[in-house]
């Protein structure tokens, strides 16, 4: 399945019945807890994730929350 992350271009080894957002982001090495994400210009709440499933060709935007003083 080839996806948009980002504004490139990338390729993921998913299944369509396995192709959860979830599955996804795991995959590509994000902590659901430090990130933020967009599908499709969607905010896509954490709580939803586990139910979203990803089709070829959708855009991901995906944010890192970085904690400072």
């Amino acid at each position: 399945m080839k996806i948009r992350v980002n504004g490139e271009e990338m390729k993921i080894e998913l299944d369509q019945e396995n192709a959860l957002l979830s599955t996804a982001l795991h995959h590509m090495g994000y902590k659901p807890n430090t990130i933020v994400v967009e599908l499709n210009n969607l905010i896509i709440n954490s709580m939803k994730w586990e139910k979203v499933k990803l089709k070829d060709g959708d855009n991901l935007e995906i944010v890192s929350i970085v904690g400072g003083g």
